[in-house]
């Protein structure tokens, strides 16, 4: 303990004499929240209008669709929105983004406050809403390093996801409380919430114009493919997370467990919502004080192969205690792997390719994401919910070993520098 108290205070106090840093942190958290209260109140403003007319594994197949109409534009726009950030002022990138978020949201709250909300309404706005993530998220992760000196980046990195899972475990519980008042109360909290987001990137001062390099539009595009692939270790990871979060997103299916298996309402659907956070915020917190210093592939592979047992034991449990202990657990776990993953890609990346890198692993994170949403509302739909969340844990066990044997390098990979 005494070899590592040094090294965490001054890295601690140097990340704070960041301003700009702070600023970025700031509206990385506060849109998080954002995002997340939304999130929330779509799925469950879904999952309540499509059970009025459907069954409960027709309905559960709607809200899935939310995660396919937000990520196919993602899918679209993925290589011009990384050659976007390796081409434009970051900063001005995140501002546009966050005005197609602030105006889709308010459209939304307008239109559930005056109860004319609907279903098609929901999947244009989820799209709207994943145009705007396409570009974002590239953006987003090349400006972070940046703003920080290279020796603070690890840290950094730790930082920024201790700022998104802190602000998932507020969101979905805020968001479940607003949801059981009114969904139109959580959209009008978004809308401001991602005005102050708005402008914490606005009072950035640094310059976060990259370094543009020459070659068309294709080219660049082409340069950031071929190096994601060349790049066994960013190839790996990205893809770990990838096929692993595809199959085992049980969180998609939560309005589900919440209403229909537990039975516990909208506030207990915030607080299996907040679960996974709350032990990835542990795992942060843990990773920000004492960042891995050896093995780290082997911590990917291991946090992996455990967010897939702890998603069998939530599919199993009946036990609202025991479900949020499970979630808490597969929180933790994809905190740590997902640590390392971003870690290794942003260390290993040139700053003036950073943004179709990012934009690569974003469509990667983003079908593990949204499109996992959609397959586990397909494979809910033959199976039950209980049935599809089984099936994705299982399956997030059985890609981990498939990986683990496919990239070595990864595998070997030893330390976070």
């Amino acid at each position: 303990m005494a070899e590592t108290t040094p090294d965490v205070v001054p890295s601690a106090r140097a990340l704070l004499r960041e301003r700009d840093y702070l600023f970025f942190w700031c509206s990385r958290w506060t849109g998080s929240f954002a995002a997340q209260i939304q999130s929330v109140a779509m799925g469950w403003q879904m999952y309540s209008l499509a059970r009025r007319t459907m069954t409960v594994e027709q309905s559960a197949f709607m809200v899935g669709m939310i995660g396919l109409a937000a990520f196919l534009p993602v899918l679209i726009l993925t290589l011009p929105a990384g050659e976007a950030a390796d081409r434009h002022d970051r900063k001005r990138v995140l501002q546009l983004c966050f005005t197609g978020e602030i105006i889709s949201v308010l459209t939304l709250a307008v239109a559930t406050w005056r109860g004319v909300a609907s279903i098609p309404l929901l999947l244009v706005i989820a799209a709207v809403f994943g145009a705007s993530r396409a570009f974002f998220a590239p953006a987003n992760t090349a400006m972070g390093p940046m703003l920080v000196p290279r020796k603070l980046l690890p840290r950094a990195i730790a930082w920024n996801s201790l700022a998104w899972q802190t602000a998932s475990i507020a969101g979905p519980a805020a968001g479940g409380l607003l949801v059981a008042l009114s969904p139109a109360h959580a959209y009008f909290t978004t809308f401001g919430l991602y005005l102050v987001a708005a402008l914490a990137v606005t009072l950035i001062r640094k310059s976060t114009q990259p370094q543009v390099q020459p070659g068309s539009r294709w080219a660049l595009m082409k340069e950031g493919l071929a190096y994601v692939w060349r790049q066994k270790i960013v190839f790996g990871a990205i893809s770990l997370d990838l096929f692993a979060v595809l199959l085992g997103g049980a969180t998609a299916l939560l309005p589900v467990f919440a209403r229909d298996v537990l039975h516990v309402g909208a506030e207990g659907f915030g607080v299996l919502r907040a679960a996974p956070a709350m032990g990835a915020t542990l795992v942060a917190f843990s990773l920000a004080a004492n960042p891995i210093r050896h093995k780290a592939g082997l911590f990917m592979f291991g946090g992996v192969a455990l967010f897939g047992i702890a998603t069998c034991v939530f599919a199993l449990s009946h036990a609202l205690w025991l479900s949020v202990a499970a979630l808490a657990v597969l929180g933790g776990a994809d905190m740590l792997s997902v640590y390392v993953r971003q870690t290794l890609v942003q260390l290993v990346t040139p700053d003036p390719m950073r943004g179709r890198v990012a934009a690569v692993s974003s469509v990667f994170v983003g079908a593990s994401n949204e499109l996992g949403e959609f397959e586990s509302g397909v494979v809910a739909r033959l199976l039950g919910p209980i049935g599809a969340a089984l099936f994705g844990g299982i399956g997030a066990v059985v890609v981990t070993g498939v990986w683990a044997a496919l990239f070595p390098a990864l595998r070997k990979a030893d330390r976070l520098e």
